[in-house]
């Protein structure tokens, strides 16, 4: 899998099979890890002031995207973007 971009929309599935389009917010690599922040397309192109879900996808040696395990890993990756988005602001 080429690397990912901001801005790159691509549909995943959920675990009953329904397909949703994300985007990606944000890319990260920790601990030889990469990690991509994504949201619902349909969320970021509604104009709200309520806040948008976020999600955190691992990107496997293979290019493919894997579930966060660990309540560690996964509190790691989501502080970690958090720095990340309050250092662009």
């Amino acid at each position: 899998m080429d690397k990912l971009e901001v801005g790159e929309v691509f549909t995943i599935s959920d675990e009953n099979d329904v397909e949703q389009e994300v985007e990606v917010i944000g890319t990260l690599t920790i601990e030889g890890s990469d990690y991509a922040a994504v949201s619902f397309v349909e969320d970021l192109q509604t104009e709200t002031d309520e806040d948008i879900d976020i999600f955190f996808l691992k990107v496997d040696e293979d290019g493919d995207f894997a579930a966060i395990e660990s309540d560690d890993e996964f509190e790691k990756v989501s502080s970690a973007f958090d720095e990340m988005m309050n250092e662009e602001e």
